[in-house]
C-alpha cells in the first residue's frame, strides 16, 4: 500500500493525538483541570466559545476507537 501511494517500503505510519482533543469528559473520575480548560473560559479566545467538554469522546468511546486504530 506504501508503495502505491509513493512511500518507500520502509516508510512507517504513525498517528498521534492531543488529550483535550480526543478525551471529553473533562470533568469525569477525578480529572484535574488542565491549562486548556481553564483558556476555553476566556472570553473571546476561542472561536465561538466552544470547548473540549464533548470532544470526540474517547473517554466513553475507547473500546470503539481501539478497534479503529487496529484496523488501520
Amino acid at each position: 500500500m506504501a508503495e502505491v501511494l509513493g512511500f518507500p517500503p520502509s516508510f512507517v505510519f504513525g498517528a498521534a493525538t492531543a488529550a483535550y482533543q480526543i478525551e471529553g469528559h473533562t470533568k469525569a473520575d477525578g480529572r484535574g483541570e488542565c491549562i486548556w480548560d481553564r483558556f476555553a473560559t476566556i472570553p473571546g479566545a476561542i472561536e465561538e466559545g466552544v470547548s473540549g467538554e464533548g470532544a470526540c469522546d474517547h473517554y466513553a468511546r475507547w473500546e470503539q476507537d481501539i478497534a479503529l486504530m487496529q484496523a488501520l
